[in-house]
């Protein structure tokens, strides 16, 4: 049995936010709070409302703690990618920047001219502040005064692990998560650092493993702890994600890790075929080894196409949709995934569509988007797939059909918070101390999808690349 059972998750994603209670000894959560993470337009431009999260952070801790049957035993951060923060001495020097914000863009020509190159980060350019040293920039060049008062330049889950502990520090997911910021090879900051003037203001390299410190007694005092609480230093979501599945080395596998974005890695992958024009990349693991990945907006574009509470599908629609050739095209989050200069577009008007024709589309295209990043990554091994999408079937079935390979998905809640919860048992040794990971279902047992699907596939990959 750990030591350190009932793990707090504090879960940022891009969407929602979350707070739970993660059980280690059943890789199970046994209790899960959400908000909407939400954007605010006020102040100087789009960013986060980390106050409101705060509150909800604490509230939610606070809950947990009067409400469960377990004790927290200890705190543990994951947050999504693309986002990071300049701390000042007691607080932010400027908000949390929305990395969907396009303003970043009007200082890109002057970023370029030192920004590394691909084969030194593996970090595509994006647009927008999704390369987290590109809105770095920005807020130097826009807000000068205001970034001189920052003593600290860090990524986003080490941003909530500070405010936990009081302990500044920088990890080596969030900055692998194409940041720029990264040399994967070298496992250390990029040129990029020096170049801009940003090594002395870089907070400290830490392990994703390493427990920052307590929890600061004034919070522990608001939550009615009366004990120390050890806080870890935090992961990229995804890589959360990935972490239980690559401890003990079993052997190449592929895991797709399901949200706002899917994210794809490629362990035991070869990065010399990586193409930045398609948004392949390297991510980073939480033992600080480079991970060959691809990416697509999905979870934001299957929203958009089915809804946000879409219909069911099933076999009477998915054959209306095969024979009708209905299709997605790519792609409805411009500039990102393999296909970074389509403009989305369906085949055939989606007024037309039954709720669940749209959705047997939208699960086809996501699917195929999927399979379009795993082959672009040469994948070998199993496929295991994490969050939301890991209940999609249909989106399981296309997996299948098209990688040839065992498919599984996750039945964690989140897909992120057991991988999380490991890292305050965790050390460098890799050892499980007694945890159990969160395991996904069985091999899925799919109903094979037929001739119908493979032409269908065929046509929609030839206009794909012919659009994108």
């Amino acid at each position: 049995m750990p030591h350190r059972r009932f793990v707090a998750v504090l879960d940022i994603g891009k969407t929602n936010v979350k707070v739970l209670l993660h059980d280690l000894a059943t890789g199970t959560d046994l209790a899960v709070r959400t908000t909407p993470n939400v954007v605010r337009q006020d102040g100087p431009y789009p960013h986060f409302d980390i106050a409101a999260m705060q509150s909800f952070f604490l509230d939610g801790l606070a809950d947990l703690v009067r409400e469960g049957a377990e004790p927290i035993d200890a705190i543990s951060i994951t947050a999504h990618g693309g986002s990071g923060v300049l701390l000042g001495e007691t607080g932010l020097a400027l908000p949390v920047l929305d990395y969907e914000y396009r303003g970043v863009d009007t200082t890109r020509a002057d970023y370029d001219r030192i920004r590394p190159p691909f084969s030194e980060t593996f970090s595509p350019s994006l647009p927008g502040g999704l390369n987290a040293g590109a809105q770095f920039f920005w807020q130097q060049q826009t807000f000068p005064d205001a970034f001189d008062r920052a003593r600290w330049i860090m990524m986003y889950p080490q941003y909530w692990a500070w405010w936990l502990t009081g302990v500044a520090a920088n990890e080596a997911t969030s900055l692998g998560s194409h940041t720029d910021l990264w040399d994967p090879q070298a496992r250390n900051f990029s040129s990029l650092v020096e170049r801009a003037g940003w090594s002395g203001r870089m907070a400290p390299l830490r392990s994703a493993f390493d427990i920052l410190g307590d929890l600061r007694p004034e919070i522990a005092s608001r939550l009615g702890i009366d004990r120390p609480i050890p806080v870890a230093c935090g992961i990229h979501d995804s890589n959360a994600s990935l972490l239980p599945h690559i401890i003990g080395d079993a052997g190449p596998v592929s895991v797709v890790s399901t949200g706002t974005w899917v994210i794809v890695f490629a362990t035991g992958g070869s990065m010399a075929h990586l193409d930045a024009a398609r948004d392949t990349l390297v991510n980073v693991d939480a033992f600080g080894r480079p991970v060959p990945s691809a990416r697509f907006m999905g979870g934001r574009e299957f929203e958009i196409l089915a809804g946000k509470q879409p219909a069911a599908s099933d076999r009477v629609a998915l054959a209306e949709v095969l024979e009708r050739g209905i299709m997605v095209l790519p792609t409805f989050a411009p500039g990102n995934g393999p296909f970074p200069h389509g403009v989305g577009r369906w085949t055939h008007a989606a007024e037309g569509l039954s709720a669940a024709e749209r959705t047997v589309a939208a699960s086809l295209y996501a699917g195929l988007m999927t399979a379009t990043c795993l082959d672009l990554l040469q994948a070998t091994g199993p496929t295991i797939v994490e969050g939301p999408f890991a209940r999609n079937t249909l989106y399981l079935d296309v997996l299948q059909a098209m990688t040839g390979r065992s498919v599984s998905g996750s039945h964690s809640t989140t897909g992120t918070s057991g991988g999380a919860a490991l890292l305050v048992l965790k050390d460098r040794s890799q050892s499980h101390e007694g945890a159990a990971c969160p395991s996904p279902s069985s091999v899925f047992a799919s109903e094979p999808l037929g001739s119908a699907f493979k032409a269908y596939a065929a046509r929609w990959m030839t206009a794909a690349r012919a659009e994108g």
